[in-house]
């Protein structure tokens, strides 16, 4: 039997580059007060939550330490990050095979245990994992969560930020669709403060719209590409991104962020987890919102499901 939720505890699965960013930005955060980190290696787990911990006089009272899995079982949100790196020259889908089958040790592992909370993917694809999730957990699909393409959308925030020379959170816009190279720049909904973007452009000097969208829109996918080869890795961005989910989901925030989720009729894609705006609180995924889309960018969306209908099949 599941004990009790603890609301202000979260469990990270996965103590990689991704893993331990993301538990230093949760302490740096304050959002939980118990903070467990479970890897395959616990010394490298221990050793993150120590080097972690020495830090807490400054950021205030969380307590962070290694542990198994069975110390998640009141957990409100359990973040899977575990699985292999993605390497240059290597797209996000090539890790299918070797990440599923890590998680179909973790996920009965975290269930096992009397789990109940809000299951949290993050790693890669995040897309097939989430649905994969879904199904080994058992759990109400508004409860199990990828981080989707919420970094996505921060980076082209932040490219159309540098490019207008505006705060990025007056942009209001979103990618949508696979975390990776089938992804949607929803431009027919994207505006400045409630001002059309093409005419936001115009009042600071661009015209040439469907050459920018192009270029903004491939930089934005290729982003994780260029760092990979310059670093190796991603993972303070994504790190930053699993902080803002958790806000929405402790804060109760009914925020919509393009998360990863299971699909059901929307723009008629069925039976498939992608990313689209969704109002997300406590309880998990309240609902999708339908944000306007032309016809092309519901052509690629529904393209975006197929690739990763495909996918998922073959794993089958």
């Amino acid at each position: 039997m599941a004990k009790k939720i603890d609301a202000r505890k979260a469990a990270i699965v996965g103590c990689g580059f991704v893993g331990a960013a993301t538990a230093f930005a949760l302490v740096q955060s304050r959002l939980f007060s118990e903070l467990v980190l479970i890897d395959a290696d616990f010394d490298k787990a221990d050793g993150e939550a120590l080097d972690i911990a020495h830090g807490i006089p400054f950021t205030g009272q969380t307590k962070i330490f290694a542990g198994q899995y069975r110390d998640l079982s009141d957990a409100s949100v359990a973040i899977v990050t575990a699985g292999g790196n993605q390497k240059p020259g290597e797209t996000r889908l090539d890790l299918v095979e070797k990440n599923v089958g890590i998680l179909k040790s973790v996920i009965p592992e975290i269930i096992r245990q009397g789990f109940d909370g809000i299951l949290l993917i993050v790693s890669n694809p995040v897309d097939i994992l989430t649905d994969v999730a879904v199904k080994l957990s058992g759990l109400p699909e508004s409860r199990v969560i990828g981080s989707g393409t919420l970094l996505d959308t921060a980076r082209l925030k932040y490219a159309l930020s540098e490019r207008l020379r505006v705060d990025s959170r007056s942009i209001h816009s979103f990618v949508i669709g696979e975390h990776g190279d089938s992804e949607i720049v929803a431009w027919s909904s994207a505006n400045v403060s409630g001002i059309p973007l093409h005419d936001f452009c115009e009042m600071r000097g661009y015209f040439d719209h469907d050459a920018a969208m192009r270029e903004i829109a491939e930089d934005v996918k290729n982003s994780a590409y260029e760092i990979i080869e310059k670093k190796n890795a991603t993972y303070y961005g994504v790190a930053m991104s699993v902080r803002r989910i958790c806000e929405c989901i402790v804060q109760d925030e009914k925020s919509i962020l393009p998360v990863s989720a299971m699909i059901h009729g929307m723009y008629g894609i069925d039976g498939i987890a992608l990313s689209f705006p969704a109002i997300l609180g406590e309880e998990g995924i309240e609902t999708h919102v339908p944000i306007p889309l032309c016809e092309e960018e519901a052509a690629r969306l529904n393209d975006s499901a197929n690739t990763l209908k495909g996918i998922l099949q073959t794993l089958r």
